[in-house]
């Protein structure tokens, strides 16, 4: 079978936006976002310069459909092109072992935080002494380390998760923030995404971390979350019943809660975010764009949630509350 690479270049505040919009032609749902990396001083690690084009790749089948879904994506690329500066939509065929690989050579090590190094898992790294190392395998799911979000999460999970603290992580993607906790100490971790294929991604994510004595990885999702399509889809389950409801039910109580999202899933989860939180638990939650700081601190006040603490890096936002 051969499949057909669909790529654009955006700025870094246009990566989230544009990527959810690949999202929702590329097969599953798979994003490949590539910054443009500055080689460290020593060894094989990298970082990203901000200031450069980020290159988003998607795949799609090439079959019939595939010239009328390119078309479609096209024009409505180009609607975000009045907006934001982006380069035309590329186009290239790969035959099925290509595919396979070819998201992998845009991964390198990276460094996040005082002691978190996400490598990639056919990469070879030894760890120092005082490294949190997880080793991913993004696969076709949203989560890999490289976007601010992300980065915003795992530096707070370095603060917050301790030795037995009982973790959630909502909306886990390749699992990245349920290792994160796990490596760190908290526990029992239940990650949970109402994606099938981000919960298979993260379970054997979680397995080859060795983590698996402490992360459960299913699919599921919080109250309201249980009647969402993958919050990348923009189906919010606002008219949502039916088969959405299936998943792992939540019942008890966390102590600390990860919860990577975007603001508008934050807000419709906020009730059963606090709900899920012990008195005097953390609730860490990102994917938030700064015009929608607001609606999310409103949300969370009308829930009682506290927030005690605020981080920024470019338009992106992490809060911590507490209950």
């Amino acid at each position: 079978m051969s499949w057909l690479e669909l790529s654009v270049q955006v700025d870094t505040e246009s990566v989230e936006s544009v990527s959810e919009l690949l999202a929702r032609y590329g097969y599953n749902g798979g994003v490949v976002a590539e910054p443009a990396w500055t080689p460290g001083d020593e060894g094989p690690e990298f970082t990203y310069d901000p200031t450069r084009p980020v290159t988003l790749r998607t795949y799609i089948p090439l079959d019939a459909q595939a010239e009328d879904v390119r078309q479609r994506l096209e024009q409505a690329l180009w609607h975000f092109g009045q907006i934001r500066p982006m380069s035309p939509l590329q186009a290239r065929t790969l035959e099925e072992e290509d595919w396979a690989n070819a998201w992998k050579q845009h991964y390198s090590i990276l460094r996040v935080g005082e002691r978190t190094v996400v490598v990639p898992s056919w990469l070879e790294y030894e760890p120092q002494p005082d490294d949190v190392a997880i080793f991913l395998d993004p696969g076709m799911a949203f989560g890999t380390g490289l976007h601010p979000t992300t980065q915003l999460c795992l530096r707070l999970l370095e603060r917050y998760a301790r030795p037995g603290l009982r973790t959630l992580d909502i909306g886990t993607g390749s699992g990245i923030l349920a290792i994160a906790a796990a490596r760190l100490g908290a526990g029992p971790v239940l990650a949970l995404d109402n994606d099938p294929v981000a919960a298979q991604v993260a379970a054997e994510n979680v397995e080859a971390n060795h983590v698996g004595q402490i992360v459960t990885a299913a699919t599921g999702s919080l109250g309201a979350g249980q009647h969402m399509g993958h919050w990348l889809s923009g189906d919010f389950g606002e008219q949502g019943t039916g088969d959405r409801g299936q998943g792992t039910e939540v019942e008890a109580q966390f102590a600390l809660i990860a919860a990577n999202l975007i603001a508008k899933v934050l807000v419709i989860l906020a009730s059963d975010l606090a709900a899920a939180l012990i008195p005097g638990g953390y609730l860490i939650s990102s994917g938030i764009i700064d015009t929608k700081e607001a609606d999310v601190a409103e949300a969370f006040a009308a829930v009682g949630l506290r927030q005690v603490e605020r981080h920024a890096e470019g338009e992106w936002l992490a809060l911590v509350h507490t209950r």
